[in-house]
């Protein structure tokens, strides 16, 4: 939705906006970056480390079951975990299990998203703030952070520094306000529902990433099969109010 031209008192005034070189739009005042399934393709180690916990407590965990928490909040999939799939553990012990064992996979190999790479330099080379916002935990956002050039992220919003995590539009908002920024004029990123859920309730401009899951075809949100086809001028017409279907007929 647009607003008005005045920003609240409480975000700081850009003093020199970046612009696209290419189509000379303003950029938005920041972007705002879903991890998992967005910029790195880690869901597979989330199924097999979900897979493992079950199977160890002799339960059965289908393709379907584990595609059901793709996005949710970790402590809210342990909770599943335990009904649905019969893991005999508390929950804040599923969550430090699953955790270790994304962890110890993604320092055996950053499964980076095509494309993702390439837009976070763009942006931080034309100055445009980003933060990531995730329900992982800290040691999962510090662990990506930690694999791209120093100032690419300027805040981490994980899922065990919110009360709420998506779909709320907590974790969105709490990026935004990290940053200084009105979240109406920002631009975020999400592969899975309750993430397109949270940021849009946010009030941000969103970008789906299609990834494990179908994105649904909304008018007001733009869909692109990863990162590669996303530039800066594509960035700056979104954050205008445009949006782009780089899946349909597809």
């Amino acid at each position: 939705m647009g607003h008005d031209g005045g920003m609240p008192s409480s975000f700081s005034q850009q003093t020199c906006a970046p612009v696209d070189p290419v189509s000379g739009r303003a950029l938005p005042a920041a972007v705002l970056w879903d991890m998992d399934g967005t910029l790195i393709d880690t869901e597979p180690y989330w199924i097999a480390a979900e897979t493992a916990l079950v199977v160890e407590s002799g339960g059965t965990w289908t393709h379907e079951d584990a595609l059901s928490l793709v996005g949710s909040d970790l402590l809210a999939a342990a909770r599943v975990l335990q009904e649905r799939g019969g893991v005999r553990l508390e929950r804040a012990e599923i969550v430090e299990r699953l955790v270790a064992s994304v962890s110890d996979e993604m320092s055996r190999e950053m499964p980076w998203r095509p494309g993702a790479r390439e837009v976070l330099e763009r942006l931080r080379e034309a100055g445009v703030p980003c933060a990531l916002v995730t329900m992982s935990y800290q040691v999962l956002g510090e662990r990506l952070v930690a694999a791209v050039p120093a100032g690419t992220f300027a805040a981490v919003v994980t899922g065990d520094q919110v009360t709420r995590g998506k779909p709320d539009p907590e974790p969105y908002l709490v990026a935004a306000a990290r940053l200084g920024v009105d979240p109406a004029s920002c631009v975020a990123f999400e592969d899975s529902p309750p993430g397109l859920a949270s940021a849009t309730a946010s009030g941000a401009r969103v970008v789906g990433v299609q990834s494990v899951l179908p994105l649904p075809q909304r008018a007001d949100l733009s869909r692109v099969p990863n990162l590669e086809p996303v530039d800066l001028s594509m960035i700056a017409a979104v954050a205008a109010g445009e949006t782009f279907d780089l899946l349909a007929d597809g």
